[in-house]
């Protein structure tokens, strides 16, 4: 075989999702928006087909460095294809109550994940920045897909300008860690870090911007302005989207561009990180306690969830990287969950999105309550449920790696954090009952409910060796 024949074979998952957009694309422009649904499956159908790719493909290096397959990317690509197939299960009943039906929905969520794909791979900054482009201009489309709505468009209108902002910075640091370093590929950037024996300020100047523009992409503090405005604004399959597998794909990305291109420069990105993560949990430990709106606390709360993950990157150590690969799937699974809970408050066909009107709802629709309450508390990280098994990887990996002040922090930010996630289940259970939601008739999303309940309780430790396993092969990959 020639090496563009092995390197089309690494990137089959990438390809055959493509090709499946552009012919999916096709179908639905000769039959109209009556085929959502027919397109919508076949969505499924692809990602399922992709994650199966994924599994069962080679390892290396392809297109001359410039994408990377090992297990690290394999693990993520999963997770990212899982999270997206979710979300187009779910989205199914809520977009056609918005009126949002259209054929192009699950093509861009698929064409989005197409890139988060690539940017998990990417193997030079120039790679890196294809990928991410090609995430962040299907997402700056989903959000404002639903056009007649004024939050939603300028949902979409704000994430548009801070994102084109942020892909600036990302590429002026580019442009300088290739005018100090000479190349953009990872691992030559990383051999010639380590002959330098001090970085150049240029470099050093470079990967405070090329952080800032990824530090944007996962909503960490301080570019996390446009969450909350975003997270309420969109359409909210479009916002449980945004929380799931592009949040992992960021994630993702970062932990393989510091730890390929920049680990001669550990004690430089590591401050970074640091500040980054401490403001993280500290703002959505904060924040979110006088928030109304549950989708506004959820993006909050998605604030506080990032912070947690960065200390197990600020830790650089193959135990860090697996302790956020585990956060960043357990976050994934509890967030569609509970965005999905969100979906079901729906009075006489509309949506409420308040945390009074969840008033009572043990009551009345005691299953959703009961999913909601499990949710809520393994996110606050109660013992004996899955959310708690993430942030003592997380802790157990900083402290091993000496960051004790960041995670006692951590842990404080976690206890205050826990108020408001009780706070949703108090209301829940001991409040008078408001009116009652509608029904969750579609089948498909009361099973990923049902999946995303179990997996928080005490019913997720079942998955979690498997889970942990795989997560220290993936750190092992990229660290080895």
């Amino acid at each position: 075989m020639t090496a563009l024949s092995d390197s089309l074979m690494l990137a089959a998952p990438e390809l055959w999702l493509a090709v499946s957009a552009l012919v999916l694309l096709l179908v639905g422009v000769f039959q109209g928006d009556r085929s959502y649904s027919t397109i919508s499956w076949a969505c499924v159908a692809v990602m399922v087909t992709a994650a199966a790719l994924v599994a069962n493909g080679a390892s290396g290096i392809g297109f001359n460095g410039l994408f990377i397959v090992d297990a690290y990317a394999q693990f993520l690509k999963v997770v990212i294809l899982a999270g997206s197939a979710a979300t187009l299960i779910i989205a199914e009943p809520q977009v056609r109550r918005l009126g949002i039906a259209r054929f192009e929905f699950p093509i861009v969520v698929l064409i989005a994940t197409l890139g988060m794909l690539m940017m998990v791979s990417a193997g030079d900054l120039l790679s890196l920045y294809l990928g991410l482009e090609l995430q962040s201009l299907s997402l700056y489309v989903l959000a404002a897909f639903h056009r007649d709505n004024a939050r939603s468009t300028e949902a979409g209108l704000k994430y548009f300008v801070l994102g084109a902002l942020s892909s600036g910075l990302l590429l002026y640091g580019v442009s300088l860690v290739y005018g100090f370093a000479g190349s953009t590929d990872f691992l030559r950037l990383q051999g010639v870090l380590v002959a330098e024996q001090a970085p150049s300020v240029g470099i050093l100047f470079g990967l405070v911007f090329v952080m800032s523009g990824l530090v944007f992409k996962i909503a960490a503090v301080p570019f996390h302005m446009w969450t909350p405005d975003v997270y309420e604004g969109a359409p909210t399959p479009v916002t449980a989207f945004f929380a799931a597998a592009p949040k992992v794909a960021a994630m993702g990305l970062l932990v393989r561009v510091l730890s390929d291109a920049f680990p001669g420069l550990a004690e430089q990105w590591r401050q970074i990180i640091i500040v980054a993560s401490v403001g993280s949990m500290a703002l959505g430990a904060i924040a979110a306690i006088n928030q109304q709106n549950i989708k506004r606390l959820l993006a909050y709360s998605s604030i506080g969830h990032v912070g947690y993950a960065l200390l197990g990157v600020a830790a650089g150590t193959e135990a860090g990287i697996e302790s956020v690969l585990v956060y960043m799937a357990i976050y994934m699974a509890t967030t569609i969950g509970g965005f999905l809970c969100v979906m079901a408050m729906q009075r006489g066909g509309q949506a409420v999105e308040a945390i009074d009107d969840l008033a009572g709802l043990a009551r009345r629709q005691p299953c959703i309550a009961f999913a909601l309450a499990m949710i809520m508390f393994s996110m606050a990280g109660i013992p004996l449920l899955i959310g708690f098994v993430g942030k003592l990887f997380v802790f157990q990996a900083a402290i091993a790696a000496g960051l004790v002040i960041p995670a006692v922090l951590g842990v404080l930010a976690s206890v205050i954090a826990a108020y408001y996630y009780l706070r949703i289940v108090k209301v829940m259970y001991f409040d008078e009952p408001a009116p009652a939601f509608d029904d969750m008739a579609h089948a498909p999303s009361s099973m990923v409910l049902a999946l995303s309940a179990a997996f928080a309780s005490p019913l997720g430790y079942l998955a979690i060796g498997p889970l942990a396993a795989a997560a220290a092969l993936a750190a092992k990959s990229l660290l080895g």
